[in-house]
């Protein structure tokens, strides 16, 4: 028997739906989504509901990456049941939730990344997620090696990659070919970028800085400003609302941006990659288990599905970012293959360099350049959980940090 999926939000109550197809950074929370509808409470207690975690750029659309990965794991399992959860703080929303000792709403994470696993680490001393037992997984031995998360507890298993870089309106700029380029007169007023601290583009657009520039990147950052840079605070501010509304010709995205150009069909003049240096900043995402779960063993079902050969296809092209797994367990059509580039050379900080150092750039580059932003600036905001203390759900908005984005506004196009 068929059983129907379901998206829940957390904080607004809503998800929402994005303009084109969902990709990496992997949408914003602008909108009411129609087409999302609540899980009555008693229904949650279903065993055969799995509650999992995620960006609203994942599910949002009906040609999503969640969407088919609900139907087809789903069909797969049918007495599984996938209950999408979409908080509106992302990992932030888990983190506190975990602080005031509430009850976790779901059993798994999809689309962690490792400044978000770092965020935890430094947050939390009791588990957010347990050590996969990767004896229980038919796929985990098919994941690239060089893409681990590093992560000394092995909680979590990379499902995606992606390559952050420039993309590009050939019919106005010519492409920039180094961080240096950016500074040039022709390129004054030419670029939009997400805020570091709310947008994973954005922060992997400032830790490739960091990576080029050492302890000088703040005064790479600075030429930037006086070149005009615009630093939206979020991905559906600066990619949907900026660049596709033709504010600007060119946008902090990723290499796979073309994906979803193609499959919108928009112009591809206006969807040029450029890699800085001939490289990109390397964003793994990937999946893992609360340490709460009490549906562990459908947890792990759903882990070594996303995996399979079948959804790591069908990912890579719905959510525009590289498979996981080694090429020769894959079949990609040339929906995929025929527009993406990836980087001769990209650009990643390990988890013990981030555990170290993430906090510390963040904070600087928010102290010389957080005043000239107009969305709130951390510590003030009208709320500081968005989880109440009985463990309810608030109205409010989360309170965002230096560590965390909004990660529902997660993914390009």
């Amino acid at each position: 028997m068929r059983r129907r999926s379901f998206v829940r939000g957390v904080g607004a109550g809503s998800v929402i739906a994005l303009s084109g197809c969902a990709t990496r950074e992997n949408g914003d929370e602008d909108e009411d989504d129609d087409s999302a509808a609540e899980l009555p409470e008693d229904e949650l207690e279903d065993d055969g509901s799995l509650r999992v975690a995620t960006y609203s750029s994942m599910v949002a659309e009906e040609t999503s990456a969640g969407r088919w990965l609900a139907e087809a794991f789903e069909a797969e399992f049918p007495d599984a049941e996938i209950d999408w959860v979409v908080p509106e703080a992302g990992i932030e929303n888990y983190v506190q939730r975990a602080q005031l000792e509430a009850e976790m709403d779901a059993d798994v994470y999809l689309g962690l990344t490792l400044p978000e696993l770092v965020r935890v680490d430094e947050s939390l001393s009791e588990p957010l997620f347990e050590p996969l037992e990767r004896s229980r997984l038919e796929n985990d031995d098919r994941i690239s090696a060089d893409l681990e998360f590093g992560d000394p507890d092995g909680r979590v298993l990379p499902y995606d990659v992606g390559y952050v870089s420039l993309v590009y309106d050939e019919t106005v700029l010519e492409p920039p070919e180094t961080f240096e380029d950016l500074l040039e007169p022709e390129y004054e007023d030419t670029l939009l970028v997400q805020n570091p601290r709310r947008s994973a583009p954005g922060r992997a657009f400032l830790l490739w800085t960091v990576a080029t520039f050492g302890d000088e990147y703040l005064a790479y950052w600075e030429r930037l400003w006086e070149n005009g840079i615009d630093v939206r605070p979020r991905w559906t501010d600066a990619y949907v609302d900026g660049y596709l509304e033709e504010a600007r010709p060119m946008v902090v995205s990723y290499t796979t941006d073309r994906i979803g150009a193609n499959l919108a069909d928009r112009n591809l003049d206006r969807h040029q990659v450029a890699t800085l240096d001939d490289a990109g900043y390397e964003t793994v995402e990937g999946v893992a288990v609360f340490a709460e779960t009490e549906r562990r063993e459908l947890a792990y079902e759903f882990v070594d599905f996303v995996l399979s050969s079948e959804a790591q296809a069908e990912i890579a092209v719905r959510n525009a970012q590289f498979p996981a797994i080694e090429d020769e367990y894959l079949t990609l059509g040339t929906e995929f293959t025929a527009f993406t580039r990836r980087p001769s050379e990209s650009v990643r900080f390990t988890y013990d360099e981030l555990r170290e150092r993430l906090d510390g750039w963040l904070k600087a580059w928010d102290n010389e350049f957080g005043d000239q932003l107009e969305d709130t600036p951390i510590g003030e905001t009208d709320d500081v959980s968005g989880v109440e203390e009985n463990g309810g759900e608030s109205d409010d908005v989360p309170a965002e940090n230096e560590t965390t984005d909004d990660e529902t506004d997660r993914d390009t196009d």
